[in-house]
């Protein structure tokens, strides 16, 4: 090949992987961003809908004065609801709407579920809900999981471990492995780390990560000489 035509190639592909570098990140953080505004966009959207239907203005035909006004609306509802939650008439109140939530049969097996994992999610550090690493999806590839709780197995005893595996970027998804304990490396990130890795695809997280397990201190010891 020629040596001034190798040269120029070279130079184009470090030109492009410095490109995909640098905006990698900020492509990551956009489709987070896009994800969190459309969901609160849909959220708010029927509302908004209403509000032109009775207030039938030519401005509010215009979708994106919409698809605002739905995202801040939603805001402002989640605002208000977590500002009457904190409030001692705002948990009994919350309470009681919990209590009647469970009293449906569907609903209520739905809405635990959902309920546990977020509280699993928001653990905080030294909760029994942990960030551990598994293999998956295959041997010798770690993925990321939530140690959601233990458990035995009916025939042997031996004990279990139930981990919630979330997937990059899209965290709504996820995957439930039930593994032995001997096959779960805890690490020593908190959830709020686990999460931004997971969100961000790896591009934000810690400078280290506990990969394998730990020796025992009694195997990596030097063995002591005999007393004479």
């Amino acid at each position: 090949m020629n040596p001034h035509l190798s040269r120029t190639l070279g130079s184009v592909q470090r030109n492009i992987l410095a490109g995909i570098i640098t905006i990698g990140p900020l492509f990551v953080t956009y489709r987070i961003f896009s994800f969190l505004l459309e969901t609160l966009a849909k959220a708010g959207l029927p509302i908004v809908h209403l509000f032109a239907v009775i207030f039938p203005f030519d401005w509010f035909d215009s979708p994106w004065l919409q698809w605002l006004l739905a995202i801040l609306l939603t805001l402002v509802v989640l605002y208000v609801v977590g500002r009457v939650t904190s409030l001692v008439v705002g948990r009994e109140a919350f309470g009681l709407f919990e209590s009647l939530l469970e009293r449906l049969p569907f609903v209520a097996k739905v809405y635990t579920s959902v309920r546990q994992l977020i509280d699993s999610m928001m653990a905080k550090k030294g909760a029994s809900q942990r960030v551990v690493l598994v293999d998956f999806p295959i041997p010798g590839q770690k993925s990321i999981g939530f140690l959601t709780r233990t458990l035995s197995d009916a025939g042997s005893g031996r004990p279990l471990a139930a981990v919630l595996i979330p997937n990059a970027i899209n965290p709504t998804s996820a995957f439930l492995q039930i593994l032995p304990m001997e096959r779960v490396i805890e690490t020593d990130l908190s959830m709020e780390q686990a999460m931004s890795m997971v969100m961000t695809g790896g591009a934000v997280g810690p400078e280290t990560i506990q990969y394998s397990k730990a020796t025992a201190k009694s195997e990596i010891a030097e063995p002591q000489a005999p007393h004479t």
